[in-house]
């Protein structure tokens, strides 16, 4: 299987294609929102993927918008995630942190009761996981431009926090309607400053990001996820320029050489065929970007096969399939049945349904 088959870039060496993608699974259930050993032994038992991306780490104390997320901005957070790098890579694997600022799409019971920040003081209308339970998000507090320098500052500081911690890279998280992504789209960002308006000023704030961290590492450890196609959920509805600003904002990756671009398949509900519009997306960004490829949503093995095999992207990223099968690469190179997700399971405390999934 292609899949199957090792990878080399100038940022990757890799013994596979197969790649985890981030997932929420809200097992830091402590009062630091430290990693545990369970979130060590969940990541080290799919260390046989060619790279894991850990769940969203939220990279201050204004990101939250879920509970018992694990953080990565306090020093006994960062330590907590050693033991995570250090597990995947006992059993050969590499891994990356993703790193979350949810903007808009929380709610002032996970931020100590201050309102979230947004570009703008719009309310996204979507739900936020707090220790209540869902709740409705509330209009959030627009951004000042210091509060845009600092939250640059502070993802400059937690991708340095992420590689003292042993992790091998980090990705951006500027899709599924999360704080770059507020930026991007013109149902969220309605600011008349250098940070709204203009497709280049509201592409700006995830490259002043990228620029803070490349002057404390190399671009080859950076990946950055977006979402192009989606539309009607997490709050943002797909607008006139959307094309435009992802094909200049795609473009402008170029300048950069990443560790790679991951292209999240997240649309809207009413697409006739989710996976075909996946295809098409990454077909068209396929063209525009120069560097290494990933593309994700509801991939099989052979589908991403296929996709590999016919040069639309160089890594694909399995999501809920992981969930279930810790020994993923194993199943799909034995062509072996794959076990049955609980779903009721994905976002609850403890072993089960986390690490008690079996292998082959």
């Amino acid at each position: 299987m292609k899949l199957l088959e090792k990878y080399k870039s100038a940022a990757l060496q890799l013994k596979n294609r197969v790649v985890m993608a981030p997932m929420t699974r809200c097992r830091a259930d402590n009062a630091g929102n430290t990693a545990t050993d369970l979130i060590a032994e969940y990541y080290a038992q799919r260390s046989s993927g060619g790279l894991l991306i850990s769940e969203g780490t939220f990279i201050n104390d204004l990101a939250h918008g879920y509970i018992h997320v694990p953080c990565i901005y306090t020093a006994e957070q960062v330590d907590a995630w050693k033991k995570v790098t250090h597990a995947v890579h006992e059993k050969g694997g590499k891994i990356f942190a993703q790193l979350w600022h949810v903007g808009r799409v929380s709610h002032p019971d996970l931020l100590n009761g201050q309102l979230p920040l947004a570009p703008s003081a719009i309310n996204p209308h979507f739900t936020a996981y707090t220790k209540n339970g869902f709740a409705e998000t509330l209009t959030p507090r627009e951004m000042t431009r210091e509060d845009i320098q600092q939250t640059v500052s502070d993802f400059q500081k937690a991708a340095v926090n992420a590689i003292e911690a042993g992790f091998d890279g980090v990705e951006l998280h500027a899709a599924n309607g999360y704080l770059f992504h507020q930026f991007f789209a013109k149902c969220s960002n309605l600011r008349k400053d250098n940070y709204g308006g203009a497709i280049e000023n509201r592409i700006r704030f995830l490259f002043e990001v990228l620029d803070a961290i490349t002057e404390k590492m190399d671009a080859a450890k950076i990946g950055v996820r977006l979402a192009p196609a989606l539309d009607q959920t997490f709050g943002i509805t797909r607008d006139d320029e959307a094309d435009e600003l992802y094909d200049r904002l795609v473009n402008q990756l170029n300048d950069y050489q990443l560790a790679y671009l991951h292209l999240s398949g997240f649309s809207r509900a009413s697409v006739a065929d989710p996976m075909k519009l996946v295809i098409d997306t990454a077909k068209h960004f396929r063209t525009i970007y120069k560097g290494t490829l990933m593309i994700n949503k509801g991939f099989t093995a052979d589908s991403g096969n296929r996709v590999i095999a016919e040069g639309i992207a160089d890594l694909v990223s399995f999501g809920e399939l992981y969930i279930g099968n810790p020994d993923l690469v194993e199943r799909f190179a034995a062509g072996a049945a794959l076990n049955r997700n609980h779903s009721e399971t994905y976002y609850t405390p403890g072993a089960m349904g986390f690490t008690d999934y079996p292998t082959l």
